[in-house]
């Protein structure tokens, strides 16, 4: 090979790398990070409930990363049950469950507020007969969306270990264990343990809480952080 072909290869060579990492460094790179930030990682939201008067509620400590036919879907599978709307009957319904022990596996949930809303789903997982002890979570669509495209809902979990009257407004309420971050994990090993997770990742939540109290002046603790399952896709 002569001296001219060899320098011939090599410019071409060098021009080719050089291509190729401009088009990287300037236009793949910059499109991939665009779409990456499109998700909810970079987003902030105010990690923390509110009941109707204003007072802080549960905090946000979970999130789910699906469509709301396939967040209905994960809970019937793994087991819990859809809350019922709070009405005059189901009020007198959860009511004689706690009396008189009787099993009501769809008992409404209080309403939070969070941004300014209602939750949009609600579900429950009974422990024993009578509805005054159960965990159950709250999950509200955001304008955010996972990778995929698909919409995140944050929610929170908690375990109600009891019925009894809140220290702030004095109106009857279910009292929450303090140790929310178990609650947390309980949610997410049941849909996991259901086959209805592809993964799982931390975002940030409220931080650190040793000394943290609800609006029903429930004391609880918590890491701080937010855990986000991103849920199989039905056909």
């Amino acid at each position: 090979m002569s001296q001219r072909s060899l320098r011939r290869r090599v410019t071409i060579w060098v021009a080719a790398l050089l291509t190729a990492y401009l088009a990287l460094a300037y236009f793949a790179a910059p499109e991939f990070w665009t779409f990456r930030d499109c998700g909810f990682r970079n987003q902030r939201f105010e990690m923390v409930t509110h009941t109707p008067q204003g007072i802080p509620g549960d905090p946000i400590n979970v999130g789910l990363v699906g469509t709301q036919k396939e967040v209905v879907h994960a809970f019937a599978v793994a087991g819990w049950d859809t809350a019922d709307a709070v009405t005059l009957k189901t009020a007198i319904d959860i009511g004689e469950s706690v009396l008189f022990s009787r099993p009501y596996p769809d008992a409404p949930v209080s309403r939070l507020l969070f941004e300014g809303r209602a939750q949009d789903l609600a579900f429950e997982k009974p422990v024993g007969d009578s509805a005054d002890r159960r965990h159950h979570v709250r999950f509200w669509q955001t304008s955010a969306t996972g990778d995929d495209g698909r919409p995140l809902w944050l929610g929170s979990a908690s375990f109600d270990r009891g019925v009894g009257l809140s220290h702030d407004t004095g109106a009857i309420t279910h009292h929450i264990g303090p140790d929310i971050d178990a609650e947390r994990d309980f949610l997410m090993h049941d849909l996991d343990a259901a086959g209805e997770l592809i993964s799982t990742s931390d975002m940030e939540g409220i931080g650190a809480t040793t000394t943290g109290r609800n609006g029903g002046d429930d004391p609880y603790f918590t890491d701080g952080k937010a855990m986000v399952g991103m849920l199989r896709q039905l056909p």
